[in-house]
């Protein structure tokens, strides 16, 4: 008995979504699928995204399309403007990151990393700014990358969960229960 080929495409906006997705959500996909492939979609023209989202429905393959709700009154509307835009997207494969990218990497820092850093705890990230994310990053760190590839070394996902709405979504969404974390919380 053969078991089906699975394919996931993970639509993102920029490089900050592409690192967070391929280092916490990706290896929790992969017990799913048998190829996973992460996509900057920023700076393709809608009707090359368009394009490829048909082709990725015709093979049978599955795809997340990843929005930030930035100022959008709701997630609703996000959805309702991504659809407007993009005329081969189904709703219901749209993850909307409340607020930005940038509240999910602060979402699985515990309260000994916070420590760690000399930074604030935050009880919930769903608020955060990109602004307000620059705003924290400790001296130490010559570049917010580096920053944030920091945070993923010890991201909690439990944490992140409790944290984050948006985030636990997309977590119980794609059914990724595994509760690893993917580094430690010391």
């Amino acid at each position: 008995m053969s078991t089906r080929y699975r394919r996931l495409f993970v639509w993102v906006e920029g490089e900050d979504d592409v690192r967070f997705f391929n280092k916490i959500i990706k290896p929790k996909l992969q017990k799913k699928y048998n190829f996973i492939q992460t996509i900057l979609y920023a700076t393709q023209k809608k009707g090359k995204i368009d394009d490829h989202l048909r082709s990725i429905k015709a093979m049978g393959a599955d795809y997340i399309y990843v929005a930030d709700i930035d100022n959008s009154p709701c997630v609703s509307a996000i959805k309702q403007e991504t659809e407007r835009k993009l005329r081969n997207i189904d709703k219901d494969k749209i993850i909307v990151v409340i607020k930005e990218i940038e509240s999910w990497y602060l979402a699985g820092l515990s309260e000994i990393q916070s420590r760690k850093f000399k930074i604030r705890n935050f009880s919930a990230t769903d608020t955060i700014t990109k602004e307000q994310f620059y705003d924290l990053i400790p001296e130490q760190f010559n570049s917010r990358i580096d920053f944030m590839v920091e945070l993923l070394k010890t991201f909690s996902v439990e944490v992140a969960k409790q944290r984050n709405g948006s985030f636990r979504y997309c977590i119980e969404r794609y059914n990724c229960k595994d509760s690893e974390n993917v580094g430690n919380d010391r």
